[in-house]
C-alpha cells in the first residue's frame, strides 16, 4: 500500500507529521492493506487566520484494488485531530463496504 500525505501552504506538513500520519493510517488500515493499492492525506486550513474549532480538514482517499476510491473527510482544530476522525470514517467505510462484497449469499 502506497502512502502519500499533502497538505496546503497555511499548514505546516513537517515530515515528522507526514511519518506520524502514515504510522497512524497504516495502524487502523493493517487488516485492509492487502486489499488497498494507496492511500492519499490531504490537510488544509479551511478558516485562515480565525483558527476556530473545526479550522483544519482533513480528506482521506483509500483505493481499493480493482474498485472506485473511497474518499472520506472530517474536520478539527489541529491536523491530528481531522486526520483521526477521518480515519473513523474511513474505517467504518471501509467494514461496510468490504464486508458486504464479501458477504456470501
Amino acid at each position: 500500500m502506497d502512502f502519500q500525505f499533502n497538505s496546503d501552504n497555511r499548514i505546516d506538513g513537517t515530515d515528522a507529521m507526514a511519518e506520524q500520519s502514515e504510522a497512524r493510517v497504516r495502524e487502523r488500515l493493517a487488516r485492509f492493506e492487502y486489499r488497498l493499492t494507496r492511500v492519499e492525506v490531504h490537510v488544509r486550513d479551511i478558516d485562515g487566520t480565525t483558527n476556530g474549532a473545526e479550522g483544519v480538514e482533513a480528506a482521506i482517499e483509500a483505493r481499493p484494488a480493482g474498485a472506485q476510491p473511497v474518499a472520506v473527510t472530517d474536520r478539527g482544530a489541529k491536523p491530528e485531530a481531522a486526520i483521526n476522525g477521518a480515519l473513523k470514517k474511513l474505517v467504518m467505510r471501509l467494514d461496510s463496504d468490504f464486508g458486504k462484497a464479501d458477504r456470501v449469499r
